[in-house]
């Protein structure tokens, strides 16, 4: 077992790093867009046409689009940065979207809707870019960096619970373009700010640490990005079969609450989790989160009414943000740190993928079998993210790299930074396998977010 030891003011201390509290608060605004734009363009289209099969696909566009462009947009960004990548980027998100209010309002075809809707699919990874700051930040003190994490995190879930409420209820009571609208602006207003904090940018790795192909070749990501697609699988699933559910017991809007409250679990685990400081290395903590979600699909298959469906998500939502947070924890010692932000937005692109055919799955779940049976769905999503967590976990055990000379050592027990001892016959390995807390980590001397 790891031991762990609680650390008083370890949010503070995170944002005693001179900008952190600017660009992570750019981040949330650059996130928001994640929660709001699908949501908002189901509830324009609905509205403006009553076409609920249009207004689904055109969602469904959106975020295939956005999984397949922006691994792509990240992997530009460690190359060149991201001040040169993210502006054009967001600006043809923005117009993308844009486009699509004006060809709804005007009654414009649909293959023309389709085509702004995969522009608007152009959003680059916000959370990763936040990411990769603070790996940038406290490569040498992962005490600190797991914190900031799981403060990521709950960032992370705090979209989700204010950014649907935001898209659907403008879409509603004000304008039905409100929300992707409001979706676009805040992505232009977190890009723009977080570009202009240069001093905080991670500074891109010159061009022979690029060779190799896409971060995705790194074993231990693949395992992470396929556990992560089922792990998508459950919380798609959730969504629908809940409204479903919620419908059949003639409260369809105690849907939105109940999945709050979903959210909200999350968002206290994940505060207390970025407390807690491990010495162990974070596969193990990272399996056990994925079986723990597994596993709390269990009591979904037993509830008998709302009150009891609350508390059944809210005890599932605890396993969330604690099991994101060690994700990333393990992109940052698995990726080469040359390729770091393009691997945490694979990690959002195999979630992204999952919540697509999770939802799917589970609307037609919903129709053959009924909302109660329904949740079959995202219990058999668990399973299989824990199934490939178990077969893929010798990949991400840690393996002992050797030091270089100037590598920097945190000593959690002291609280200092010294040199490790030279080795000069070491050589440096492509990929860091430190663990993830007090002990050394090998990527200091050459290698320094979505």
């Amino acid at each position: 077992m790891s031991s762990s030891s609680r650390s008083s003011g370890s949010y503070r201390a995170i944002f005693a790093s001179p900008g952190s509290a600017a660009f992570s608060a750019a981040g949330f605004f650059g996130r928001l867009p994640l929660s709001m734009t699908g949501v908002g363009i189901v509830t324009m289209i609905s509205q403006l046409s009553g076409r609920y099969g249009l207004a689904g696909a055109l969602a469904a566009t959106v975020a295939l689009a956005t999984a397949a462009l922006s691994p792509q947009i990240s992997r530009l960004v460690d190359r060149h940065g991201q001040a040169r990548v993210l502006r054009p980027t967001m600006l043809v998100s923005v117009a993308s979207v844009a486009g699509l209010v004006l060809a709804a309002r005007s009654g414009a075809a649909d293959w023309l809707l389709f085509l702004f809707a995969a522009g608007a699919g152009c959003t680059p990874s916000v959370g990763s870019m936040v990411r990769a700051r603070w790996a940038e930040i406290y490569e040498h003190r992962p005490d600190r960096l797991h914190t900031a994490f799981a403060f990521e995190g709950v960032v992370d879930e705090s979209c989700f619970v204010f950014g649907p409420i935001l898209a659907i209820g403008l879409s509603t009571a004000v304008l039905p373009e409100a929300g992707p609208l409001l979706a676009a602006a805040f992505l232009a207003v977190g890009v723009l700010w977080l570009s202009t904090q240069r001093a905080t940018e991670p500074v891109p790795r010159p061009r022979e640490q690029h060779g190799g192909g896409s971060a995705l070749r790194t074993p231990g990501l693949q395992v992470l990005v396929a556990a992560f697609a089922f792990t998508g699988a459950i919380f798609g699933s959730i969504d629908v079969v809940t409204v479903a559910y919620a419908e059949d017991a003639g409260a369809k809007s105690a849907a939105s609450l109940i999945l709050a409250v979903y959210a909200l679990g999350s968002v206290l685990a994940g505060a207390v989790y970025g407390l807690v400081r491990f010495r162990s290395h974070a596969a193990p903590r990272w399996l056990a989160g994925v079986g723990l979600m597994a596993v709390s699909m269990i009591p979904l298959q037993l509830v008998g009414n709302l009150p009891s469906l609350a508390v059944a998500l809210f005890l599932a939502g605890m396993t969330i943000a604690p099991t994101m947070a060690t994700t990333m924890g393990l992109v940052e010692r698995l990726v080469p740190r040359a390729k770091l932000t393009e691997g945490m937005t694979w990690t959002s692109t195999g979630l992204a993928v999952g919540v697509a055919l999770g939802s799917s799955a589970a609307g037609w779940a919903v129709d053959a079998y009924g909302p109660d049976r329904a949740y079959l769905v995202p219990a058999v999503a668990g399973a299989l993210a824990a199934a490939v967590a178990f077969l893929g976990y010798r990949r991400l055990s840690p393996r002992p790299a050797p030091r270089r000379e100037g590598t920097v050592v945190h000593d959690d027990a002291t609280g200092t930074i010294a040199p490790a001892p030279a080795r000069p016959e070491a050589r440096l390995p492509e990929q860091g396998h430190a663990p993830e807390s007090g002990a050394p980590d090998a990527r200091a001397a050459a290698e320094p977010g979505g």
